[in-house]
């Protein structure tokens, strides 16, 4: 997992061959502007979930994984709490829904905290389990998601 906020995003751009685009995505102008929805930006390989959505609480939420796909969670408006654990040290079968194929959903608690500031991304490997949309109000947020094979 990685935390940080988008003026060091270059930082990152090696460390996938859609990094650079992805982070481009967030420096859009017009980024606070877009409703809701999806966005492809290459395919199916790199595409970007906008929304406006309320906070979970903690009882809600439940930590998530993908196999497929990196998460970059980017905090447009809102202070969001995302919760990390790490998948080798989980202990409970994943449930996985149907309907989402690269979902997998673990009814464990997070081993970690970190507060997302708006301005701020998460990044999140397939072996980071996180517990995302945890906030007190309204969140604005952007979710990339980056495939892992790049072919």
């Amino acid at each position: 997992m990685i935390l940080d906020v988008l003026e060091h995003a270059e930082r990152y751009e090696a460390l996938s061959p859609y990094f650079a685009e992805a982070f481009a995505f967030l420096r859009r102008k017009d980024l606070y502007d877009l409703p809701d929805g999806q966005y492809e930006i290459q395919g199916r390989k790199l595409y970007a979930t906008v929304v406006h959505q309320k906070g979970r609480s903690i009882d809600e939420a439940k930590l998530e994984a993908h196999d497929q796909y990196i998460d970059i969670q980017f905090v447009l408006q809102g202070t969001e709490l995302m919760g990390w654990k790490s998948r080798k040290d989980i202990t409970v079968p994943a449930e996985q829904p149907e309907e989402y194929p690269d979902v997998y959903f673990y009814d464990e608690a997070p081993t970690s905290w970190n507060t997302v500031l708006s301005g701020s991304f998460a990044i999140f490997f397939p072996e980071d389990a996180h517990m995302p949309l945890v906030a007190d109000g309204e969140l604005h947020k952007v979710i990339l998601k980056v495939a892992v094979d790049s072919e």
